[in-house]
């Protein structure tokens, strides 16, 4: 698989943009080390990035084929993208999640419309790979390995570059890739001297092993409170593209993105999911170089119990 070029993430610009909107970039407040600055994702309709791919895919699906519907595979996040952008343009969703998915997402996804299907989280690993389930009807739209999200997805670097010229390094979090790839194809076209690093959580990080190892491998993987990234392995095709076009990977710990997200609590008053604030945990660790490092926030659809446990010091 090959990245989207320029040319595709440009014209994907109008179909995201009839769905999300130009997310603002603002500064973290903190006292001394680099600026940091935060793309707040966090606050699209869903909630999530995940509704510019979403968007971009569905908008270039023939009439005729996406009356049959749509549905993707997703812990939470492409679900709601993916239904969000059915429902506006009418057309039935179901949405194949993991037994561990949090109720908060859960919920979003039926108040959406959307039909949810449960199954075992590697059966669900699976439909990545496979692309089907049993039961499923109408266009798969995948939540990272494909051309169209991901080109949707790099619309982002187009406002980043536009908003904070001499940004010096961006730090996306690492699901499957797709934000990350996205991201990365569309800064190497506008801006290809700013390396684009992943965020993840040790212990989940697959990406980072791999990078290690100079292949992909496997990783041991446990689900946390962190469900918007991490997983037992790469993608084959997704592996290709991130070594490619990603500077490396930075490990942050569970306490780290906790803390992260107390801070952007308090400081700024923004709440962002364990995925969303990885990226700024990975800025406050140091392991960045640059005075203006941009962090993705990528999501924060946080289950109001693990917000109160995060804010109360604890870590769930």
């Amino acid at each position: 698989m090959k990245p989207p070029g320029l040319p595709e993430i440009e014209a994907a610009r109008d179909r995201v943009y009839a769905a999300a909107l130009r997310s603002p970039l603002i500064r973290l407040g903190v006292d001394g080390g680099p600026e940091i600055w935060l793309k707040l994702e966090n606050l699209q309709p869903i909630g999530s990035f995940k509704i510019r791919g979403a968007a971009n895919a569905i908008g270039l699906i023939p009439p005729a084929e996406l009356a049959a519907g749509v549905w993707t595979a997703s812990a939470g996040n492409m679900a709601q993208g993916v239904a969000w952008n059915a429902r506006r343009l009418g057309v039935p969703c179901s949405v194949v999640v993991p037994e561990t998915a949090p109720g908060l997402k859960l919920d979003a996804i039926a108040r959406l419309g959307a039909t949810a299907v449960k199954t075992s989280v590697a059966s669900w690993f699976e439909v990545f790979r496979t692309q089907r389930f049993d039961g499923m009807d109408g266009r798969f739209v995948h939540a990272f390995m494909d051309r169209d999200v991901m080109a949707g997805n790099g619309t982002i670097a187009l406002e980043l570059v536009e908003d904070l010229p001499d940004v010096d390094a961006v730090i996306v979090p690492f699901g499957g890739g797709g934000l990350a790839c996205g991201i990365a194809a569309g800064m190497r076209a506008v801006a290809p001297h700013v390396p684009v690093l992943a965020s993840e959580v040790v212990g989940q990080a697959p990406l980072a092993e791999s990078l290690r190892a100079g292949r992909a491998v496997s990783v041991s993987y446990t689900p946390s409170f962190v469900d918007g990234i991490g997983g037992p392995h790469v993608e084959p095709a997704m592996w290709e593209l991130a070594r490619d076009l990603l500077a490396g990977s930075v490990e942050i710990t569970l306490a780290d993105t906790a803390a992260a997200i107390r801070l952007l609590a308090t400081r700024n008053r923004v709440v962002a999911e364990g995925a969303g604030a990885s990226s700024v945990a990975a800025a406050l660790s140091g392991a960045v170089e640059g005075d203006k490092i941009a962090c993705i926030v990528s999501g924060g659809n946080l289950d109001p119990s693990t917000l109160a446990t995060i804010l109360a010091g604890d870590v769930p």
